[in-house]
């Protein structure tokens, strides 16, 4: 059997810089393909990280950083595109030339309905790279969606659509049974008193969700971001901090993207270091680290000491050992949950090492 079907992880993901104009539409190219989900922050500026997807449609979009309903704006993303997206001419998007960063995902471009569940979704999944976007309307009944990944999720992001004061919850495969936490928060994980997830009814077609309105309530709709994990291009899984300066992570390829949560604490944000803010491993590795819950600018962490090495295999974290307050990745018997994406396999298809090709 093949190391990965995916030798060239940047058909599915990828990280794009733009900067934004002082006035007009804004055209970000380099992606690579149509997009279907793209996650925007302002690298400058205090400015909410903006979440857009081909099932909900343009113009449309949520904030990670909060619990605030879906907005609707004419001058936010105007189109996704061929090789990326139009955004327009609003400060939530175009930054006033300062610098922005995307992250672009493609699922399988115009939604379809998915009958698999007890509630019809309307799902755009790519079985190949292990990424859905799900639709649903909640009935406040347990219930089952289908999700079109062909496989059970990993992990799954989701948000209430249609009123504000909902938190998104995170569902990992790292996670005890109906445990949860939350993407717009600092909190550990919990075990909310209305059951919010029933991931013992997961499988290869449906998620089950339980009748927290966080994820559940009737009549209201909700947007689900689903993810299976894919041999060279994507890891989802934990590790538990040493509290050493040198924590080695394995993932199996040369890391693009790390989304990671201490799950222990109640004060440590959701992090992210990506592989185009800094191009290659510093003093102390990737430094350039944004928080989804925080509406903050980018953190430099050198000023700590503290990054992240992008290696052939994994990542390895620098300078972090011992490390307490609010943004930590190895406190000493923590337990950490982690997202990450390839930038290149350790190991082609054929067998060859990427690095050789």
């Amino acid at each position: 059997m093949a190391y990965t079907t995916i030798d060239d992880p940047t058909i599915f993901f990828n990280t794009v810089l733009f900067t934004g104009t002082a006035s007009g539409n804004k055209a970000v190219t380099g992606v690579g393909f149509q997009p279907d989900w793209v996650w925007t922050k302002n690298r400058v500026d205090a400015y909410g990280h903006n979440l857009y997807d081909s099932v909900r449609g343009t113009g449309k979009y949520l904030q990670s950083n909060g619990t605030s309903a879906e907005s609707s704006s004419a001058t936010s993303m105007v189109s996704f595109d061929s090789n990326g997206f139009t955004v327009g001419t609003g400060d939530n998007v175009q930054y006033s030339s300062n610098n922005g960063v995307s992250w672009n995902w493609k699922a399988g471009g115009s939604a379809s309905s998915n009958s698999n569940g007890s509630i019809t979704s309307s799902v755009s999944a790519s079985t190949d790279a292990g990424f859905s976007i799900v639709s649903y309307t909640g009935t406040g009944s347990s219930a089952t969606i289908g999700h079109g990944l062909g496989v059970s999720p990993s992990m799954i992001i989701a948000k209430q659509r249609s009123t504000s004061s909902h938190n998104w919850v995170v569902q990992h495969k790292s996670l005890s049974t109906n445990n949860v936490i939350l993407l717009d928060t600092t909190g550990a994980v919990f075990s909310p008193s209305t059951a919010t997830w029933d991931s013992g009814n997961n499988s290869s077609s449906v998620f089950g969700i339980a009748t927290n309105d966080n994820i559940n309530a009737s009549s209201e709709t909700y947007i689900a971001y689903c993810f299976a994990e894919k041999k060279g291009y994507s890891k989802f899984s934990s590790y538990v901090g040493n509290g050493s300066d040198t924590q080695f992570i394995y993932t199996g390829f040369a890391p693009a993207f790390v989304l990671w949560k201490n799950t222990n604490e109640s004060d440590n944000h959701w992090c992210i270091i990506h592989n185009k803010a800094e191009t290659f491993n510093g003093t102390y590795g990737r430094t350039s680290l944004l928080r989804p819950n925080d509406t903050g600018a980018e953190i430099d962490g050198v000023t700590n000491t503290r990054g992240i090495d992008f290696l052939s295999n994994g990542f390895c974290l620098r300078s972090w050992g011992g490390s307490t307050g609010t943004i930590t990745a190895n406190e000493s018997g923590d337990k950490y949950i982690f997202m990450c994406f390839a930038e290149n396999p350790f190991v082609t298809s054929t067998g060859v090492p990427a690095c050789a090709r």
